[in-house]
C-alpha cells in the first residue's frame, strides 16, 4: 500500500471520527431549545449527554470485538450506519423518550467508530508512521470542541433538528466511500459470541452511569445516600469481579482482559482512567472563569478556546514526536506540562492573562494523555487480531474516568460553596491526578523496546 492510498484511508477515518466527536459538543447550544420543545427540566435534559456516553461505553468494546472477528471495513460501515439511524430518530423525535432512543443509538455507533479507526491505522500504516497518523486522528478532540458549539449555534437558527440532520448525508458518503477506499480484512472463525460478558458489561456500565448522573454536586455527600445513587454504584462495583471471571473463561471475551496481563497495557489503561478524569479540566473552565474573573456566561465560555485550539494544533505534532521519541518520553513530558498548567491556574486564576496562558499550557499537556500516545501504546502491545479490542480498553477506561471525575471534582467544588476556593481545590485535585500519571509514565517502555515489541507482534 502506497502513501496515497494510506492518506485516503486516513481522511475517511478522520471524517468518521470527527463526526462522532462533534456530536458531543454540538448539542450544547441546542439544550435550551430542546428543553423548551419537549417541556423537560434540567435534570431530565442532562440525559441527552449521559445516555450518549452510556451507550458509547457499551458500544466501544462490543464493536471493537466484532471488528476483530468479522473484519474492520464492515463493522466501521455498520457503526456509521447506526450513527446515521440514531441521528434520524433524534431529528424527527415526537417525544423526549424517542429523542433519548436516538441518542442511545448514536452513542452505540460512535463507540465503535473510534477504536476501529485506530485499529485500521495499525493495519495499514507501518510502525514508523503510526504516530503521525494517530496524531491527525487525535486532533479531533480539539477541533470538535472548537467547531461543535460554533456549528451548533449556526444550525440552531434553522431549528435544533438540523444539528442531527446534517449527519445523514455525511454518514451516507462515508459508508459508500468506505467500500472503495478501506481495505477488506479477513474474517476470524469463532465458535460463539460472548453474550454473558456483553450482558454483564451493559448492566455494569448502566448502573455506573445512572448512579453517577444522579449525584447532586451541590449536595454531594447527602446525594450519595440517595436510593438513586448508592445502590447503583454498589451494583457496578459488585459486577466488576463477575465480569472479570466471565471474561477470563470466555473463548472470545468482549472485553479483552488477557491483554491486561501485559505490564505496559496495565500502565496504559491506568493512565487512561486518569486521562478521562483530567478532561474535567475543560468542563469546569468556563465556570471557573466566571467566578475568578467575574465574566459573563457568554464571555466565560470563550475562555476554553486557548485550551482547545492548542490541543487541535498540537495533536499532529505530538504524533510526529511519538514516531521519533516513543510514548514514554512524550507522556512523561506532557504530564509534567499538564501539572504546571493546572497548578498555575489553581493559584493565579484571578489574572486574565495568566488564565489564558494556563489554558494553553493545560491544552498542550492534556493532548499528550487523551490523544495519540495511549493509542500508540495499545497498537504496539496488541497482536493484530486484537488491535480494536486493545483500543476499546483505552476508550472505556477513559469514559469511566470522565464519569467519576465529573462527580468527584464537581463535589469538591460544591463542598467549598462553588466559590473561588472550591474551583481552586478542584483543579488541585486534577493536578494530583496528573502527578500520578507522571509517575506511571516512568514505568513505560522506552522507544527501542517499544519498536522491538511492535515488530514482534507484526511477526506473530
Amino acid at each position: 500500500m502506497n502513501d496515497r492510498q494510506r492518506n485516503r484511508i486516513l481522511i475517511l477515518l478522520f471524517i468518521g471520527v470527527f463526526m462522532g466527536a462533534l456530536d458531543i459538543g454540538i448539542v450544547g447550544p441546542a439544550l435550551p431549545a430542546i428543553k423548551s420543545f419537549f417541556g423537560v427540566n434540567e435534570r431530565i435534559v442532562s440525559w441527552i449527554f449521559a445516555i450518549y456516553i452510556l451507550f458509547f461505553m457499551i458500544g466501544t468494546p462490543l464493536m471493537a470485538k466484532l471488528s476483530d472477528m468479522y473484519g474492520r471495513r464492515i463493522i466501521y460501515a455498520v457503526d456509521i450506519l447506526l450513527f446515521a439511524i440514531g441521528s434520524i430518530i433524534t431529528a424527527f423525535s415526537f417525544s423526549f423518550e424517542m429523542l433519548l432512543l436516538g441518542r442511545a443509538i448514536q452513542g452505540f455507533g460512535a463507540g465503535g467508530i473510534f477504536p476501529v479507526a485506530s485499529a485500521f491505522i495499525g493495519d495499514t500504516f507501518p510502525p514508523e508512521k503510526r504516530g503521525s497518523a494517530l496524531g491527525i486522528i487525535g486532533s479531533v478532540f480539539g477541533l470538535s470542541a472548537i467547531f461543535g458549539p460554533i456549528l451548533g449555534g449556526l444550525l440552531l437558527n434553522y431549528g435544533w433538528q438540523w444539528l442531527f440532520i446534517i449527519n445523514i448525508p455525511i454518514a451516507a458518503g462515508i459508508i459508500i466511500t468506505s467500500y472503495y477506499i478501506l481495505p477488506k480484512t479477513k474474517r476470524k472463525w469463532v465458535s460463539g459470541f460472548d453474550w454473558y460478558g456483553t450482558l454483564v458489561l451493559g448492566v455494569l456500565v448502566t448502573a455506573l452511569a445512572f448512579g453517577v448522573n444522579q449525584i447532586d454536586a451541590s449536595n454531594f455527600t447527602e446525594s450519595l445516600k440517595s436510593m438513586y445513587v448508592w445502590p447503583f454504584l454498589v451494583l457496578s462495583v459488585v459486577l466488576l469481579p463477575v465480569l472479570w471471571k466471565i471474561e477470563k473463561e470466555a473463548e472470545e471475551p468482549v472485553v479483552q482482559i488477557n491483554l491486561l496481563g501485559n505490564r505496559e497495557v496495565k500502565i496504559a489503561t491506568s493512565i487512561s482512567i486518569g486521562s478521562g478524569l483530567s478532561q474535567i479540566a475543560i468542563v469546569f473552565l468556563p465556570s471557573f472563569a466566571m467566578t475568578a474573573l467575574s465574566l459573563s456566561t457568554s464571555t466565560a465560555s470563550l475562555m476554553v478556546l486557548p485550551l482547545v485550539i492548542t490541543m487541535a494544533i498540537s495533536a499532529p505534532v505530538i504524533g510526529r514526536l511519538l514516531d521519533k521519541f516513543g510514548s514514554k518520553r512524550v507522556i512523561f513530558i506532557g504530564s509534567f506540562i499538564l501539572i504546571v498548567g493546572l497548578f498555575i491556574l489553581s493559584f493565579f486564576a484571578s489574572s486574565f492573562y495568566i488564565f489564558i496562558l494556563s489554558g494553553v499550557i493545560i491544552g498542550l499537556g492534556l493532548i499528550t494523555i487523551i490523544g495519540s500516545p495511549l493509542r500508540y501504546i495499545m497498537l504496539s502491545e496488541s497482536p493484530p487480531q486484537y488491535r480494536a479490542s486493545g483500543q476499546a480498553l483505552i476508550n472505556i477506561n477513559a469514559s469511566a474516568g470522565q464519569l467519576i471525575g465529573g462527580a468527584l471534582i464537581g463535589g469538591i467544588i460544591a463542598s467549598k460553596g462553588s466559590n473561588y476556593v472550591g474551583y481552586q481545590f478542584g483543579y488541585i485535585a486534577v493536578g494530583i491526578t496528573a502527578i500520578a500519571i507522571l509517575f506511571l509514565a516512568i514505568g513505560l517502555k522506552g522507544k527501542a523496546e517499544q519498536v522491538k515489541t511492535m515488530k514482534n507482534n507484526l511477526k506473530n
